[in-house]
């Protein structure tokens, strides 16, 4: 009897459905301002309301449809709720401090080996349970939910999850962190650069004007008040890849082969032996 390498959980066509529509969904969120004249209003905290209660649904239909998709049981389901209580306890203890935050890379490695449906469920689930611990609640949560998700889904995405092992999986794994750590930073300083007053008009956002005289705007803004803890966060989800990773993913990876996610158990029948 053999048993085949623990594998990213793949994606099928509803699952993809629900993630597309998710994201779509996102996307709008948080690109809207952009598009918006003067006069429209643009605080989030009066459409974050209403991004959480499409969130949490949308959520459950895609850990649904995934499991619908792989015919996985409960014990994923198990899986996902202890790697986002480990998650949500780690955020606390970088956070504050230079943009060291620990949680970066746990998602980086759960979203390679869980794939990038469950992936995008634990980063989302993981930020929601941070901000109920540490009472980081406010219009921010829906998006800093997305932000994640789509951060950890990434992780399940990248390429090779058959044959890609040791010293070239975990620097594409810590390259990828350290880009996705900017990319994270830069789409929460977009949900609140669209409302945040008292900037320079050099780095304020002027609506109304076009997008790309407001991109250009953003991207100063950025450089001048998020790039050094945009970094911090990336050279310790890279260093910390690097380091833990090989002993976390192997971890993972044989939890994964237990709990029988998409394993195909294949007997073989012993060759006879000619009477001789």
């Amino acid at each position: 009897m053999t048993t085949p390498q623990a594998r990213a959980v793949r994606l099928g066509p509803r699952s993809i459905a629900a993630l597309a529509l998710i994201s779509a969904i996102g996307v709008i969120a948080f690109g809207w301002p952009l598009l918006a004249d003067a006069d429209s209003g643009l605080a989030h905290s009066a459409d974050a309301p209403w991004l959480f209660a499409a969130l949490l649904p949308l959520l459950v239909a895609v850990v649904v449809a995934t499991i619908a998709d792989t015919g996985m049981d409960a014990k994923a389901v198990a899986m996902l709720g202890v790697l986002a209580a480990v998650g949500a306890a780690l955020r606390p203890l970088g956070a504050g401090t230079a943009g060291l935050e620990p949680m970066f890379f746990l998602m980086v490695l759960s979203g390679r080996v869980l794939g990038p449906g469950f992936g995008f469920v634990l980063g989302s689930v993981t930020m929601f349970a941070s901000a109920l611990l540490t009472g980081g609640v406010g219009p921010w949560m829906p998006f800093q939910m997305l932000s994640m998700g789509w951060f950890t889904m990434g992780a399940g995405l990248l390429p090779g999850p058959d044959r890609l092992r040791g010293r070239a999986e975990l620097l594409m794994l810590g390259a990828y962190g350290a880009v996705a750590a900017f990319a994270y930073g830069t789409a929460m300083n977009l949900q609140g650069w669209t409302y945040i007053g008292g900037l320079s008009s050099g780095i304020s956002f002027h609506p109304g004007d076009p997008v790309h005289e407001n991109l250009v705007r953003f991207l100063t803004y950025c450089a001048a008040t998020s790039f050094g803890w945009d970094l911090g966060r990336a050279v310790l989800t890279f260093v910390l890849t690097l380091t833990i990773g090989p002993t976390l993913l192997k971890a993972l990876r044989r939890a994964t082969r237990r709990a029988n996610f998409e394993a195909q158990v294949t007997f073989q029948t012993p060759e006879r032996v000619p009477p001789g």
